[in-house]
């Protein structure tokens, strides 16, 4: 009889099969999630359809600058002309006319400056405040603000230029910023990514610490609103940039129009008589107008793609 000791010694046997080797373990199924998606043939036509559309003005606009006056009614649109002339375009673009293009130029960056920047920060604290705190009338605001977001900025520009009329600000620079820092689609994104982006915890553990309300938004919730304040600042730099029917009615001196009304006021004068044709400008102009809202997009796009995915993965 053995002892107790020797028996639990003894292995327990494991069965095997007729070869005497252990059975295999069963390799797990790939997951539903991971199989390869499928082609759609039709998104891919329509997205190439939709790139061929944003490329061929672009690459027009390319080619147009490199031709001279003559040479843009003497060749074709998407091809060279005879005579490469894009810095003489250029070195002429920025000397005409005494050089005003500069001078529309810094109207543009002062705008821009003052008016997107002005308006992303008012945004910023609109957004922050209506997201993270409590107080009568909250559900009105909303409503104003999604309102606002669906009545079109041109529709605005009559009665805003009447009401600046009255207070004598027409033809001012202050015309063109003032109204720009009214962004309620701004305000609207500010709100949605606030809430998202900040834990409410996180700001109740800063009070529990003793910090301001003022050091608390400053210290722990504007660094989590970074892709957002970019997102804002770029959707609000390009609206002003591209702003034109506002400072059109606004502004009657030539010095102070912004690069947008001052191309158009060059392509005018090939209608006036005895009027310049300098359709070489304009386009030239154009081309040095996007360049700096293309370098904008490039050096920010990270920023912008994910303020833009914010909220969109739940855990």
């Amino acid at each position: 009889m053995s002892s107790p000791a020797t028996t639990a010694s003894k292995p327990t046997p494991v069965r095997a099969g007729s070869s005497g080797q252990a059975p295999r373990l069963r390799t797990p199924r790939k997951a539903a999630g991971r199989r390869r998606p499928r082609r759609s043939v039709l998104l891919t036509v329509l997205t190439g359809l939709v790139l061929v559309y944003s490329l061929v003005p672009l690459i027009w606009l390319v080619i147009s600058s490199t031709k001279t006056q003559e040479g843009l009614a003497d060749s074709s649109g998407l091809w060279f002309g005879d005579h490469f002339a894009l810095w003489d375009n250029v070195r002429e673009t920025f000397t005409y006319n005494d050089g005003v293009f500069v001078r529309w130029l810094l109207n543009t960056l002062l705008y821009v400056g003052l008016g997107a920047g002005g308006a992303t920060f008012l945004a910023v604290l609109g957004g922050y405040a209506l997201a993270k705190f409590s107080f009568p009338g909250k559900r009105a605001v909303f409503a104003v603000v999604i309102g606002a977001v669906a009545v079109p900025t041109t529709a605005l520009a009559v009665p805003t230029f009447l009401m600046f009329s009255k207070m004598g600000l027409t033809n001012t620079p202050w015309a063109v910023i003032i109204p720009s820092l009214v962004s309620p689609f701004g305000l609207y994104l500010m709100w949605v990514f606030a809430t998202e982006a900040i834990p409410t915890e996180l700001l109740e553990a800063a009070r529990i610490d003793g910090a301001s309300e003022l050091r608390t938004f400053f210290r722990v919730s504007l660094p989590l609103l970074a892709p957002g304040i970019v997102t804002v600042l770029l959707f609000t730099m390009v609206a002003t940039w591209n702003n034109y029917f506002l400072p059109l009615i606004m502004l009657k001196d030539p010095d102070w129009y912004p690069l947008t009304v001052g191309l158009n006021s060059w392509n005018a004068q090939a209608q006036t008589a005895g009027g310049d044709v300098v359709f070489n400008l304009v386009i030239t102009g154009s081309l040095i107008t996007i360049l700096p809202l293309i370098v904008a997009f490039l050096l920010l796009q990270k920023y912008w793609q994910s303020g833009l995915a914010a909220g969109s993965v739940k855990e």
